[in-house]
């Protein structure tokens, strides 16, 4: 099975997005989207997890094997899980190229920007910032691995 690509998952949440008029509901639906990932275990709630930037508390766990980054993450804000919910479900799954490739325009798209807070609003560039971070560092690693092995 071929994974979605980044720009297709966006226009999933584009979608499910537009099918609401009112931001209330809305809202609603990211919160529902962040209650139904599953918990962070508690051994990645650590503060190497913590993402700087954010007001309410946000761990992002990324997990790299075979060429794949996958995250996972939580937070004790209803609205910033639902927003760090559509964010792993957008890149997790994809090689650190792809995620560094990415061009986000789904959260311009489904208005996220304009109806955040100023605070949550950096809080999902810095929650952003960290998963880009997260996919340069493995492909530094990957390709300094590449380059250590004899042809």
């Amino acid at each position: 099975m071929k994974m979605e690509t980044i720009n297709e998952l966006q226009d999933e949440v584009i979608e499910e997005f537009s099918d609401f008029d009112d931001w209330m509901d809305k809202y609603q639906l990211l919160i529902d989207l962040g209650g139904e990932q599953e918990p962070l275990p508690e051994e990645y709630k650590t503060d190497a997890n913590l993402i700087d930037g954010c007001q309410s508390r946000v761990w992002l766990q990324a997990d790299y094997a075979d060429g794949i980054l996958t995250f996972r993450a939580e937070s004790d804000a209803l609205i910033v899980k639902g927003i760090v919910a559509l964010l792993v479900r957008v890149l997790s799954g994809h090689t650190p190229q792809e995620i560094l490739d990415a061009d986000l325009y789904f959260i311009d798209r489904i208005g996220l920007k304009e109806h955040l807070s100023p605070t949550r609003s950096n809080g999902l560039l810095a929650m952003l910032k960290q998963m880009k971070m997260y996919a340069l560092a493995f492909k530094a690693k990957e390709e300094s691995h590449q380059a250590s092995l004899p042809d």
